[in-house]
């Protein structure tokens, strides 16, 4: 089988790698352009173009894929099949059209449920107890192809979303192994998604970020898990604005104010919320400073 792979992220790198590894050979791959980075604009590339250089498998990086002689390079390659993982660019007709076999596509949610940009985030933002990973075919909508094989996990009660991520993206390599093989074998079973039970997964923006204490426990827990590792929630500890990560429930109770710090502990430091309840912040990051233990900054500050 002939196979074409499109990704651009670390996500997109773990499935390649596992189709590599379970012997699958890849004619190209296609990924973003390279991009200026940071404030030396050093010209950055993709993750994908850098596993791909390194294991020495042709890379393409059209700007556009709606151009004739882009998608002339792509039908050039007589692919059976197209993988795309976290491309981060939508594929015309013309292109969904081109492989044998079709496109497919690995997508970080239990589909339909968070179709968009950043399923696995909000998954844990809306505290979700369990996620998982779809493939699926590629359709002109987006996320909306017949779903092929699933595969779910369970997230912790205060797991962070970086840890979601890290346990998806081999759960997907794995999960597009076995689909790969069942592609071999003729075994498609596609399933049409259910409309009506569609959620969507808009990008992250600077204005989810923020974290209300007068939300229940639970809501501010998910809200600073799902924003951990980036971009980090933010919320008002005293007067000053804080990234705050790392969350945990108490079993307290305070008549104080929401917001009000209630307690400063070698923990971390305890907040009203909700319902005269508490939550304790036991990392934070000062204006200017990097993550920390809330412990460290007590003991040379004071909220």
């Amino acid at each position: 089988m002939k196979i074409l792979f499109m990704g651009t992220t670390d996500f997109a790198v773990s499935c390649l790698d596992a189709m590599l590894q379970a012997g699958y050979s890849v004619e190209a791959v296609c990924t973003k352009a390279d991009r200026p980075k940071n404030r030396g604009m050093k010209m950055s590339f993709s993750p994908v173009k850098e596993y791909a250089v390194k294991a020495g498998i042709p890379v393409l990086q059209p700007e556009s894929l709606r151009e004739a002689e882009v998608q002339a390079a792509l039908a050039a390659y007589q692919a059976d099949l197209f993988v795309v993982v976290a491309y981060g660019k939508l594929l015309p007709v013309p292109v969904l059209e081109l492989p044998k076999l079709g496109c497919i596509n690995v997508h970080g949610s239990l589909l339909p449920a968070y179709r968009g940009a950043a399923p696995i985030q909000w998954a844990v933002l809306n505290g979700e107890r369990t996620t998982g990973v779809s493939t699926m075919y590629l359709a002109e909508g987006m996320d909306s192809g017949d779903v092929l094989r699933t595969a779910s996990l369970e997230i912790g009660e205060t797991e962070p979303f970086g840890s979601v991520y890290e346990r998806l993206k081999v759960l997907g390599g794995s999960l597009l192994v076995e689909t790969l093989q069942a592609l071999e074998r003729g075994e498609t079973g596609a399933v049409p998604q259910e409309e009506s039970l569609v959620t969507y997964a808009p990008p992250i923006t600077k204005e989810h970020s923020y974290v209300d204490w007068s939300w229940q426990p639970e809501q501010i827990v998910s809200r600073i898990c799902g924003l951990d590792p980036k971009p980090g929630a933010r919320a008002k500890l005293g007067e000053t604005e804080f990234k705050v990560f790392a969350p945990r429930f108490t079993d307290h109770c305070t008549e104080l104010p929401d917001g009000s710090v209630v307690s400063q502990q070698k923990n971390g430091v305890e907040i009203a919320c909700g319902n005269g309840k508490t939550v304790l912040i036991t990392e934070l990051q000062a204006p200017g400073g990097k993550r920390m233990r809330a412990a460290d900054y007590l003991r040379g500050h004071s909220l």
